[in-house]
């Protein structure tokens, strides 16, 4: 294992992010992780590393890195113009980058969080069985800065998958599915009904913890104080002003505000690509286990 990378332009936000921390709630730790874990198992595809490889998420406004030695990178998520030393290269396919040159990925086009991988990994050290940035609780590395640098492991044993590997448009629309509970009944009992005839839109406020919306506020049954208790990723909390918000993965382990709902893990790659704006619209689901 050797430096890799060095950070020339971090972007707005860039962390290293793998599949996240499993099994460690009981801790108080979230998962954290990739948000668009389609799009990071996609660019470790495309390099023909293992699914879970510790790679760069960029948030809007890209990063720009220099290879310390010969790379081999893949670029997915929100699409990006892509360029190694000023001349354009590949988005979503491999992209060999010399010794001494500069990886660019500029800003996104469409959606919001880009996803680099490294032939080998980002070789950070991992807390927890994870190398993810968990920006709520601290642990991990912490967001990428100029200059920092950014081991790489081996080479895996087998090459570049050279071909484009599908992966949804980012979202014109959120589509949530939202599966009642288990707090519902601190709500009006109409509140499924409304919320599932509102028009809400992706708030400013939104980040690596929740996605916050703006719309109609949800009127409670219950005024009275909930007890804090577990959260699981997708959960919907109200807070006191009514507007719901959806957990993701670097939400707190416990709540004290009501879940009215749990969106399915698999919908919730398409809410870390929804942009400011983009108006949401929550499927109330029968109070049955789906698959997800």
């Amino acid at each position: 294992m050797t430096d890799g990378l060095v950070v020339v332009r971090p972007g707005p936000l860039s962390t290293v992010q793998d599949l996240g921390r499993r099994g460690v709630a009981h801790l108080g730790v979230p998962r954290a992780g990739a948000l668009d874990g389609p799009a990071l198992r996609a660019a470790n595809r495309l390099v023909g590393n293992e699914p879970g490889t510790a790679a760069v998420e960029a948030t809007l406004g890209g990063i720009a890195l220099r290879a310390l030695r010969p790379l081999v990178v893949a670029v997915t998520g929100a699409p990006s113009p892509v360029r190694v030393d000023g001349r354009p290269a590949a988005w979503g396919a491999p992209v060999a980058v010399p010794s001494g040159a500069v990886l660019d990925v500029g800003a996104a086009t469409a959606g919001v969080r880009s996803y680099l991988a490294v032939a080998g990994g980002l070789a950070v050290p991992p807390v927890l069985g994870s190398r993810s940035a968990d920006l709520l609780s601290g642990l991990g590395p912490a967001p990428l800065a100029a200059g920092d640098r950014l081991p790489v492991g081996p080479r895996p044993p087998y090459g570049p998958v050279p071909e484009l590997v599908p992966l949804p448009a980012p979202p014109a629309q959120l589509v949530l599915r939202l599966r009642p509970g288990p707090r519902a009944d601190w709500f009006a009992p109409d509140a499924a009904a409304r919320l599932a005839r509102a028009s809400y839109r992706v708030a400013p406020a939104s980040n690596r913890i929740a996605l916050r919306t703006e719309g109609p506020p949800l009127a409670r049954a219950r005024q009275d104080e909930l007890p804090s208790e577990g959260m699981v990723l997708g959960a919907v909390q109200v807070p006191p002003d009514g507007l719901p918000v959806v957990f993701l993965a670097d939400h707190p382990t416990t709540g004290g505000y009501p879940v009215i709902g749990v969106v399915p893990p698999a919908d919730l790659a398409a809410a870390a690509q929804a942009r400011p704006g983009t108006p949401v619209r929550f499927l109330v689901l029968p109070s049955r286990p789906i698959a997800g």
